[in-house]
């Protein structure tokens, strides 16, 4: 039960350090697509990249209270970054290249859907207890 708890306290954590990471990604985002000097993927490699940084920084001191190995930690925190950013890319195509959604609502849809995904990924890879 207590695992449970913690494992609860830990994803609403995880949400609220995600949504400023994700504002960050999305307030960048948008301001390089509305600027029109970048393309929207770009945008969003570099807002995505801001965003995990900040994350990381957060979950690691903050969240999980893990301060050991960070250089493995952000390297793993970032392949996570990798695969997420890969898979909002992915949506993003669809969402607006494909079905031409609206740039901003393709943003925050994809935004949803990496949440779930790399909370458990990093739980289990980025900030696993070591013994």
């Amino acid at each position: 039960m207590k695992q449970l708890l913690l494992q609860k306290r830990q994803f609403l954590l995880y949400c609220v350090i995600g949504s400023l990471g994700s504002t960050l990604d999305f307030s960048i985002y948008s301001q390089l697509v509305h600027s029109g000097k970048l393309h929207y993927q770009a945008a969003n490699g570099i807002g995505y990249a801001s965003g995990t940084l900040l994350s990381f920084v957060l979950n690691a001191w903050f969240n999980f209270r893990i301060t050991d190995r960070i250089g493995t930690r952000l390297a793993r925190f970032f392949g996570v970054g990798l695969l997420g950013w890969l898979v909002s890319a992915g949506l993003l195509n669809v969402l607006i290249g494909t079905w031409q959604i609206n740039k901003y609502a393709a943003k925050l849809a994809a935004l949803g859907v990496i949440v779930l995904l790399q909370y458990n990924l990093n739980r289990l890879v980025s900030f696993r207890k070591t013994v």
